[in-house]
């Protein structure tokens, strides 16, 4: 009895939980983007109980995801010790989708950008990472096309993965048709014309991320 928390600090670790569990629940029906409003509702507790805990909604978006996307790092990794890049490539975009597919706050969290939440900067950077690597060595092996950059790959991935929701509407599998449409044109193929117009640095590929969505900020 005597280790207990007292009630004041039972209450609040309570009520944090209550806040993350539903705003996991908002976040995948709703996306990032969610009023924040409604998440306090479900957890039955003030405005101001939530912002206690969650001063912005990148400190609220990072408790709930932190731990989320350890099997997208795992893919990342073992994607890069597959000896041929070709088949450790489509095979980690394939289980990045269909995590994108799970719900709308992870399909924000991979797409877009959301200043100040550290595990979405940490994924991206893996992310980024992982397919720099696979898209060199690829190239290295003469299977992936040799004018294709990371940040044209990152932003069609970006692009298609923000479709993946609605796509699931319909059926639950319906973005590996695209998905495997976009993989097909990585090819490496004499008769493909080269790439027009200058590639995106990483700094423009940060800024068509960020106006992507979401855009509430509290």
């Amino acid at each position: 009895m005597g280790d207990r928390p007292p009630t004041g600090r039972r209450d609040a670790l309570r009520n944090r939980k209550l806040l993350t569990d539903k705003a996991r629940e908002v976040f995948a029906e709703q996306g990032l983007d969610a009023p924040l409003d409604e998440i306090a509702r479900r957890a039955a507790v003030g405005n101001a109980t939530l912002y206690r805990h969650f001063p912005t909604r990148a400190a609220l978006v990072d408790e709930v995801f932190r731990d989320a996307l350890t099997e997208t790092t795992a893919a990342g990794e073992r994607a890069r010790t597959t000896e041929d890049a070709w088949t450790g490539l489509t095979q980690y975009l394939r289980t990045v989708f269909a995590g994108l597919a799970t719900g709308r706050g992870t399909n924000d969290l991979m797409t877009t950008n959301l200043e100040g939440v550290t595990s979405l900067q940490a994924i991206h950077a893996h992310n980024r990472e992982t397919i720099d690597e696979l898209l060199r060595r690829g190239q290295e092996q003469g299977t992936i096309r040799p004018d294709l950059t990371t940040e044209d790959l990152l932003f069609t991935l970006a692009a298609l993965g923000r479709a993946v929701p609605a796509l699931t509407t319909v059926a639950p599998d319906a973005w590996l048709r695209p998905l495997t449409l976009l993989l097909d044109g990585l090819r490496t193929s004499p008769a493909a014309p080269l790439l027009p117009a200058p590639a995106l640095t990483s700094d423009q590929l940060g800024k068509v991320l960020l106006n992507l969505g979401p855009h509430r900020r509290r």
